[in-house]
């Protein structure tokens, strides 16, 4: 094991000294801080591990202070919408089967996000262990599709699960029971950054132990130094895989398509992300855009306020990111070889239990939109946007509206109209438990086009 030939350091007592006595400034401050941190860990692989995430911090952390001082606010007059090359449509695309492209399903491997938990929807643990059809979890269904996939096509195609510290020690239990299953699932974590004080910048915490409200997992932006950090890039390469499939665990209409994966093979594009339109449920969305010339993502964060209006009108922001992105697995490696694979940041300011004022880096995945060459979006269907984010989802996704085949769910074809009703339940619905008190049995509704719940209600079976 090499020698650790971090800088020691020492301890004071006041903040305030430190950050006014240290040369550089805070900056140096947070890196005797991170370095302290570091050099708690014993020696070994852990530690290196730790020592790669504290030195990722701190790249984010200065170009937040740089951004601080130097960045200029988005000018609004070169916001642009997309060139008809940045999205085409899916309609458009040479259609495909399954069997199609086989071949290049043997160099596909899906990733899904799985770093949430359920707590706002009452529940306790991942996100992606609900049940959300027939007794089924988020989990169930992912493996099912993949599954079906894989025996239809001949392919091997491995499941993915980009995991957080609060979700890792559960889902390693929990796919334990898809040994059998005709699938190869592989996980990795995301990075553990430390949340900073708001007053001083200086890390909460004091020792590198996994204490509530200390640290916080940075986004699913940070999926590509992770996904390179765990050696998982480096071997899917050497298995001969070429893309990679990315999407949210609760979006249920995120499946490999077999369309846009023929066309990411004939166009040689690095990056792909499916957009759909937007209606008035979507309007804070990011959306693609040109800015300069160049194709970017624009998040309602990243939008001055005197602004934020026109972004949420539907006529001149038509279309909105569905998080399904492919992606070159080579040209994730290349790019973050380069150390310029630099996301928006987003800073998300907190407050922990007992009050302190603390900030929060984050990134987006689809940022990196502006770093991949041929980078575009495609327009698809509705039907590949189908997240459970509430109740009111679980109400739509547990009816007969939908039916479920090999672990996908699709519309049901006695619905007259294609569009899916507008549901929002009430404060007593809100967790999974009072709902499922609420609804004895899954809702009959395929002629329904609205329903708002308010009030402690319940509906019988009839």
């Amino acid at each position: 094991m090499p020698q650790d030939r971090r800088p020691s350091f020492t301890r004071h007592s006041s903040q305030d000294m430190r950050l006014s006595s240290a040369p550089g400034g805070v900056e140096h401050a947070v890196r005797v801080d991170l370095d302290g941190l570091i050099n708690q860990m014993p020696n070994g692989p852990d530690k290196d591990k730790f020592s790669k995430e504290m030195d990722d911090f701190y790249r984010l952390f200065t170009r937040y202070l740089h951004d601080k001082k130097h960045s200029k606010p988005l000018d609004w007059e070169k916001v642009r919408g997309p060139k008809p090359e940045d999205v085409i449509t899916y309609k458009d695309l040479e259609q495909k089967s399954v069997q199609d492209v086989a071949p290049l399903l043997s160099k596909l491997a899906v990733l899904k996000l799985n770093g949430g938990l359920g707590t706002t929807m009452g529940c306790v643990g991942p996100k992606s262990a609900i049940e959300v059809r027939d007794s089924q979890t988020f989990l169930d269904l992912t493996v099912q599709q993949i599954e079906y996939l894989n025996q239809v096509s001949g392919a091997d195609v491995p499941l993915i699960l980009m995991n957080s510290f609060n979700t890792d020690e559960d889902t390693s239990k929990i796919v334990q029971k898809y040994s059998t299953h005709n699938v190869s699932i592989c996980t990795f974590n995301q990075s553990r950054y430390p949340r900073f004080k708001t007053d001083s910048n200086l890390p909460l915490a004091q020792t590198p132990e996994n204490k509530p409200n200390m640290w916080y997992p940075p986004g699913h932006g940070d999926l590509y130094e992770s996904f390179a950090n765990s050696g998982l890039l480096d071997q899917l390469i050497d298995e001969g895989k070429e893309w990679v499939f990315v999407s949210n665990v609760d979006n249920l209409g995120a499946t490999v398509d077999p369309v846009i994966l023929q066309h990411m093979a004939d166009t040689g594009a690095e990056f792909v992300m499916e957009v759909t339109d937007k209606t008035k449920a979507d309007i804070k969305g990011g959306t693609i855009i040109d800015y300069d010339g160049q194709v970017r993502l624009l998040e309602i964060a990243q939008v001055p306020k005197a602004h934020v209006d026109d972004f949420k009108r539907v006529k001149k922001f038509k279309i909105f990111n569905t998080n399904n992105l492919w992606i070159s697995i080579k040209a994730i490696k290349r790019l973050v070889a380069s150390q310029k694979f630099d996301l928006d940041l987003i800073v998300n300011n907190k407050t922990t239990d007992d009050g302190t004022a603390v900030i929060q880096l984050e990134t987006a995945v689809g940022a990196a939109i502006k770093h991949f060459a041929g980078a575009h979006g495609v327009n698809v269907p509705r039907s590949r946007f189908l997240p459970v984010k509430s109740t009111s989802d679980l109400f739509l996704v547990t009816s007969d509206l939908y039916l479920l085949e090999n672990g996908e769910l699709r519309l049901n074809p006695k619905r007259t109209f294609k569009t899916v009703p507008v549901v929002k339940l009430g404060d007593h619905f809100k967790k999974v438990n009072d709902y499922l008190a609420r609804f004895k049995t899954p809702p009959q509704i395929l002629e329904l086009d609205h329903l708002t719940v308010t009030g402690d209600v319940s509906f019988s079976s009839d």
